[in-house]
């Protein structure tokens, strides 16, 4: 069973937890003999781990002359090579405005590179509406190029380009909700990521998501049937014995970290307000925020605010290592998530022997029985919680020993067998279709 696969980040080239996911899940599936994967991210730097899988980048695959055909168009067009100075947009959602009312055009045309390719930034930057599309385009080239059983689409940012491999292919599609935008924006939904996001579930065949918060999401936000919507929660990898060896702390003080994006979504302001509450009642303690978002300058302001500046220390972002040498130092671990669909940092806490602190409003909540659960907004419950922890060796040590016994039983190999069952009933299905029509 050969799975075509397209996410937007893939390790060691990651923001946040879904190239994680993807990563985990792709070694999970590489398990599986019967099982082979062609994943596809916008750009390939090629320092990617691709053992068990085949990595490709939309930004080597030429498109120049390819027949690329467009769900609004009747007829199929090409596409050709241009001068960047023709390219006839000014924004990511003109363009989109622009080239889609030329629908009795006999061309349209695409920016490439010498060789044909399209470049990708593969960022989250203000051109990203743009390359979703030209990812499609480039999903449709390798569709057409490549012999697979089922295509896997991650988040919304890949809905497009499954959708566009299904159009060519007439393959089943499985789309992967690692979050929606009812996440990501506290309920102020962005109406053209909504649509984009809609869209993909109604296209999808069969979709997975990480948790049953998320599932309910799905059900009710955007109307999707039940039936195909199955939840896979995500998962660690083991940790090697000789870097479980390296996980000890290197400081006397207690430490206490946030790490996360710095966003409204994971509630980094009831984290500093706890940790005012902490250092009310003792000073032996260093709280650290690690991770960059659109509300670090908010948070600094409002530690000085607190006048608890020597007490708190802000990393920026950090990945690989850098995290394994966070946790090392660490005593405690606080994910105030106002609306997490999962959260996997809180796993790597545990099996870097950390007692975690995770809010009821999270998808991980829904597996972890040896994680102390608050609601986000009770800064004086999760002050409690954090003080109990660095105060009481007992309960530390419960938290820690039974936590890291019940994180070491959640592997990728038991979610991605999981995952190969939804592909195995997304094919049969199709097939049945195939054969009443």
């Amino acid at each position: 069973m050969k799975v075509l696969m397209f996410g937007w980040e893939f390790p060691p080239h990651i923001s946040g937890g879904l190239g994680t996911a993807c990563y985990g899940l792709t070694k999970g599936l590489a398990g599986f003999k019967d099982v082979g994967v062609i994943f596809v991210v916008p750009k390939a730097y090629g320092d990617e781990d691709q053992t068990g899988i085949q990595l490709v980048g939309a930004n080597t695959v030429p498109v120049t002359r390819k027949e690329i055909k467009f769900a609004d168009l009747e007829s199929k067009v090409d596409y050709y090579e241009v001068e960047s100075g023709m390219v006839p947009y000014v924004d990511p959602e003109e363009f989109w405005k622009l080239t889609t009312k030329v629908t009795s055009e006999k061309t349209r045309f695409v920016e490439t590179t010498s060789e044909g390719t399209i470049n990708f930034s593969g960022k989250y930057n203000d051109n990203l509406l743009h390359e979703i599309y030209n990812y499609s385009l480039v999903a449709e080239v390798i569709a057409r190029d490549n012999e697979f059983d089922v295509i896997h689409a991650h988040d919304w940012l890949a809905y497009p380009a499954g959708m566009a491999a299904k159009r060519i292919s007439g393959k089943p599609l499985v789309i992967h909700v690692h979050a929606t935008d009812f996440d990501r924006s506290g309920g102020s939904v962005n109406p053209t990521v909504y649509a984009m996001e809609k869209e993909g579930m109604d296209a999808a065949d069969q979709i997975i998501t990480v948790s049953n918060l998320t599932r309910n999401i799905v059900i009710d936000k955007y109307d999707i049937d039940p039936r195909k919507v199955t939840t896979v929660y995500n998962a660690v990898e083991p940790i090697p014995e000789e870097e479980k060896m390296l996980l000890k702390k290197g400081v006397d003080e207690k430490i206490v970290t946030f790490l996360g994006r710095i966003t409204m979504q994971k509630g980094p302001e009831y984290f500093v307000e706890a940790a005012s509450l902490v250092l009310r009642k003792m000073d032996n303690v260093r709280f650290v925020m690690a991770g960059s978002g659109d509300m670090m300058n908010a948070m600094v302001k409002r530690v000085a605010e607190l006048k608890i500046a020597d007490r708190f220390h802000f990393t920026g972002f950090l990945k690989g290592d850098d995290v394994f040498d966070m946790f090392r130092m660490s005593d405690v671990f606080v994910m105030p998530s106002v609306s997490e669909p999962f959260g996997i940092v809180p796993l790597e806490a545990m099996q870097a022997n950390v007692p975690v602190i995770i809010s009821y409003q999270s998808g991980v909540s829904e597996i972890l029985n040896y994680a102390i659960k608050i609601d986000y907004w009770d800064t004086y419950a999760m002050a409690d919680a954090i003080y109990g922890l660095l105060n009481y060796p007992a309960l530390h040590d419960m938290f820690r020993e039974c936590g890291k016994d019940e994180v070491n039983n959640l592997l990728w190999k038991n979610s991605a067998a999981q995952v190969r069952d939804i592909y195995i009933k997304a094919i049969l299905n199709a097939k049945h279709e195939n054969m009443t029509i």
